[in-house]
């Protein structure tokens, strides 16, 4: 290579860099054109310079119609700092069929010839891009660094999304047994009839448990509570939506259910259950913050166990249908909700198992529910696995909720705990199965029931029916219809009764509790 040839590339080379710090200094010029001054008969078009602060890069800018294969410009001239136009020296429209077509780019002049040129795939050869100039048009040269980056990006996400995918299935499995519900894919959610079109707003997060989370939320003028599963969770979902489709499950002491839908997709997937909002929270968290006179314990628990009742009942004649059986399998404060006028209701049925006569319960795992809630027998994992069975297991948890309103009770000449979780003086707020084993299963133990509620007539009918709930023996279980008649009872015979009237009580202390049901 000659001495005049490498000179001559070496003036190229030093022309092309002070072209490109020409490109982003401090003022350049932009072709420019408004249509809006061609109506008006003024035909502004030109040369625009362009200024801006030393930190800014500047750009051109070209808008445009392509009507039946006429090409209208509506704009050209300078544009503000945008990192989409960053070393870009052509002016290249990229995105497929837009209603207006867009360009910008980096140097003086840059806009005057604008191109087409989609990221989809060509069409044919004759058809890959179209140029439009002012002038005359010019084929694309797509720069190294874009070629890189569209070849490098998909390869990078693909791997990613293979890796995010192999994580989440093997989090999936471990976490949750795969026969732990059914697993039958219902498909696409139905269009709800209460839902339509109608906006659905999501306002603030108020709880989080195994399943996702529940949002406060307002549909038009209303308040709903949205629980929001996670793909992983996709089963828990379904086995609840299902659950809530079944016939008969519309009932005062049930959360009432409003519908379904799936938001995002693929891996961002999320699955929404909407059901009635209560603004008092579950009972947990209002034992948590208040106290409840006699009457009120006794409203709360008679509700509960009103649903609790209903839910496990088989009703053939049903004026929805047969209403199944059904056994609830994670009972708990949690998953009791208050009304405001403390009615309770039922609710999180993402582990419900129902029975129809002359079918199997199908496919379960035993050992699921709260810990410190569990059975004995769940414990052990010595389950029976037939309807009896589960639904004695739902009273056993049942007992304990029991309980832990008579703690937080008003009634009893004494003074009232800080509300504590069952059990948890002897195993704390983190107990493992090892630990609950320990206690319930090899010693027995339940929680302690206070000497002072043996004085007040009600609470000591209460203690015995929490006791018969809580039993070792499954079968010597309260049933909940039980449970429900027992407290009414106590509600009749210990009228609002406080320490202050023990004239009351000494009248009432013989009161006969209705018996035990020999079968569920």
């Amino acid at each position: 290579m000659g001495n005049a040839t490498k000179l001559a590339i070496a003036v190229f080379l030093i022309s092309c860099s002070s072209g490109a710090i020409l490109g982003r200094s401090e003022t350049q010029e932009c072709a420019y054109y408004n249509s809006s001054w061609e109506k008006e008969r003024t035909n502004r078009s030109g040369i625009e310079p362009c200024y801006g602060d030393k930190d800014k890069r500047l750009h051109c800018f070209a808008t445009w119609k392509n009507v039946s294969g006429n090409v209208e410009v509506v704009k050209q001239g300078c544009w503000l700092d945008d990192v989409n136009c960053y070393d870009s020296t052509e002016c290249v429209e990229k995105k497929e069929s837009p209603d207006v077509y867009f360009c910008c780019c980096e140097g003086s002049m840059c806009n005057e010839k604008f191109l087409y040129a989609p990221d989809g795939p060509p069409q044919s050869q004759t058809h890959q891009s179209t140029a439009y100039t002012t002038s005359n048009p010019f084929p694309p040269k797509p720069p190294i660094f874009s070629t890189l980056l569209y070849s490098l990006v998909p390869i990078v996400g693909l791997a990613a999304v293979v890796l995010f995918s192999f994580w989440m299935w093997r989090h999936h499995k471990l976490a949750y047994p795969a026969a732990l519900v059914p697993t039958h894919d219902p498909g696409p959610a139905p269009p709800s009839p209460t839902l339509g079109q109608k906006p659905l707003q999501l306002i603030e997060v108020k709880a989080r448990g195994r399943f996702g989370c529940v949002w406060k939320a307002q549909l038009l003028n209303d308040f709903v509570a949205v629980k929001i599963f996670p793909i992983q969770d996709k089963l828990s979902w379904q086995n609840e939506y299902e659950i809530y489709s079944l016939s008969g499950m519309k009932h005062d002491n049930l959360l009432h259910f409003i519908g379904v839908e799936k938001r995002n997709h693929n891996l961002d997937l999320e699955l929404w259950l909407i059901t009635t909002y209560h603004d008092k929270g579950s009972l947990t968290d209002y034992l948590k913050a208040n106290v409840v006179s006699w009457s009120e314990l006794c409203h709360i628990s008679q509700t509960a166990a009103r649903g609790l009742a209903y839910l496990h009942e088989d009703i053939p004649g049903h004026r929805d249908g047969h209403k199944p059986s059904i056994a609830h399998r994670d009972i708990k404060s949690k998953n009791v909700l208050l009304k405001n006028n403390l009615t309770a209701c039922i609710a999180d049925f993402g582990l419900a198992l129902k029975f129809e006569a002359g079918k199997s319960a199908g496919d379960t795992h035993g050992q699921v529910g709260t810990r410190r809630y569990m059975a004995p027998e769940v414990l052990e994992g010595a389950i029976n696995f037939q309807r009896d069975s589960f639904l004695r297991i739902d009273m056993y948890a049942f007992g304990l909720v029991l309980w832990e309103l008579a703690a937080r009770c008003t009634a009893a000449d004494g003074p009232v705990d800080e509300y504590m979780l069952p059990f948890e003086e002897e195993v704390g707020q983190h107990p493992s199965l090892e630990d609950m084993q320990e206690v319930v299963v090899h010693k027995k133990l339940r929680p302690c029931l206070r000497d002072c509620w043996q004085k007040h007539a009600g609470l000591a009918m209460l203690c015995e029916t929490v006791e018969d709930c809580w039993d070792h023996e499954a079968e010597a279980r309260l049933s909940a219809g039980c449970v429900e008649e027992r407290v009414g009872q106590m509600q009749r015979q210990v009228p609002l009764i406080g320490p202050e009237e023990i004239t009351v009580v000494t009248m009432v202390t013989n009161v006969d509790l209705p018996p035990k049901e020999s079968s569920l």
